[in-house]
């Protein structure tokens, strides 16, 4: 069973390390998302340095990400998984993979974006009911404060606190959920600091 772990792992990773804000940012503005902006290879910055067009395939196509290596470690744990545990933590393994991958792709110099929508897409399949609280909650605070970064940071606390009451005896499950959020929380370490100076950049719903 450990090899299926590694393979479910590696698939994940190379999945997430697709960059579609870099490949979208290239086909549509002609440059490398992270060479303007605030630098970051995500749907928020290729909003604001390509466009509304580019931004919601980046968007789309980021949560697929999230979606297909968690559905594809879902079709491992069928063939391979001996208990519901073991499938659990397939689908938690493949979702932090995912994340990591698009947090450090593999083909673009280790450098991606901060893995929120990756993580909204990993999150409406390992538990649909958890992901949609959690993305209702980042939705109201974004409207509310126009800042993106914290509602994806707020979401990502409140992830492994639901994931913590809401999933009996599935300790995997629930250790791999505070890793997500704490790499979530972690590559958004830059905002945090604009956050408590007041300098964090707001989204205009006008424009």
């Amino acid at each position: 069973m450990s090899a299926v772990y590694v393979l479910v792992g590696l698939v994940a990773y190379l999945i997430g390390s697709i960059s579609f804000a870099i490949i979208f940012g290239k086909k549509f503005g002609g440059f490398d998302v992270r060479e303007k902006g605030s630098k970051n290879a995500g749907s928020t910055n290729v909003l604001r340095t390509v466009g509304k067009k580019a931004a919601a395939l980046t968007l789309i196509c980021d949560i697929l990400k999230g979606v297909v290596a968690v559905l594809l470690a879902m079709l491992a744990a069928h063939i391979w998984a001996k208990n519901d545990t073991e499938a659990e933590t397939l689908k938690y393994l493949a979702g932090l993979m995912a994340i990591v991958g698009h947090t450090f792709p593999v083909y673009y110099g280790f450098k991606g974006g901060k893995g929120v929508a990756t993580s909204l897409g990993v999150l409406l399949v390992v538990n649909p009911e958890i992901g949609l609280i959690c993305l209702i909650f980042a939705l109201i605070i974004m409207i509310a404060t126009r800042l993106v970064s914290l509602g994806s940071i707020l979401a990502a606390v409140l992830f492994p606190i639901l994931t913590v009451f809401m999933i009996d005896d599935n300790y995997p499950a629930k250790i791999i959920s505070i890793i997500i959020a704490l790499l979530v929380i972690f590559n958004h370490r830059t905002n945090i600091k604009r956050l408590k100076e007041g300098t964090e950049n707001k989204l205009s719903f006008k424009k």
